[in-house]
């Protein structure tokens, strides 16, 4: 009769948290992000940024959510040690997409672009509702905006004018300057916006 032989892993110390550090550090090195980068896109300390990624401190779950969101992936992804290939196709599903509430100012505005590229192309869903407004201050000099509006209608200020822009139409103009895209229509409006850093 044979014997069969079976080998046991190591097992892993029960109850011993995830080292997230440097599965957190080979994401933001895959997409070419420093650790200031991720800092200000997850709005992370950069010194936390650094010892999380030393393995000298554990994320809570507000900051793993963040950092997972400005990555771009699941936060089971983060909290994994394994490696997963990468799809020639990386599809993100609705839930996955950031938000930046504006529930105060009547917008929403969901990040489209990848976090990767940051600071050089970004674009957004912007949504609005009646009364709302995205006022923004002066971007970096030589910043300019493309602002395609899908439905409703919008009135934009750049400067000391004021322009409508209505379904189908694009506006193109420069984001240097204070600028504010406002709904004055009844009903909501909603506008896919490009930015583009110079």
């Amino acid at each position: 009769m044979n014997k069969v032989v079976t080998t046991l892993a190591p097992a892993t110390p029960a109850g011993a948290p995830p080292e997230v550090g440097a599965t957190l550090q080979r994401l933001r090195l895959a997409r070419g992000l420093t650790l200031e980068d991720l800092s200000r896109i997850a709005g992370v300390s950069k010194s936390m940024l650094s010892q999380i990624e030393r393995e000298k401190a554990n994320p809570t779950i507000a900051i793993t959510w963040r950092l997972a969101n400005a990555l771009g992936v699941q936060i089971g992804e983060l909290l994994s040690s394994e490696v997963r290939s990468t799809d020639l196709i990386r599809v993100v599903d609705a839930h996955e997409i950031p938000t930046l509430p504006g529930a105060h100012a009547g917008y929403s505005l969901r990040i489209l672009g990848p976090m990767d590229l940051a600071g050089k192309y970004e674009w957004y869903e912007l949504t609005l509702q009646p009364g709302g407004e995205l006022a923004s201050q002066a971007h970096d000099p030589g910043t300019s905006e493309h602002l395609t509006v899908v439905t409703g209608a919008v009135e934009l200020e750049v400067g000391p004018e004021k322009k409508k822009v209505k379904h189908g139409a694009t506006a193109r103009y420069p984001a240097d300057v204070a600028h504010t895209i406002r709904n004055i229509g009844k009903t909501e409006a909603k506008a896919l916006m490009v930015v583009v850093h110079r």
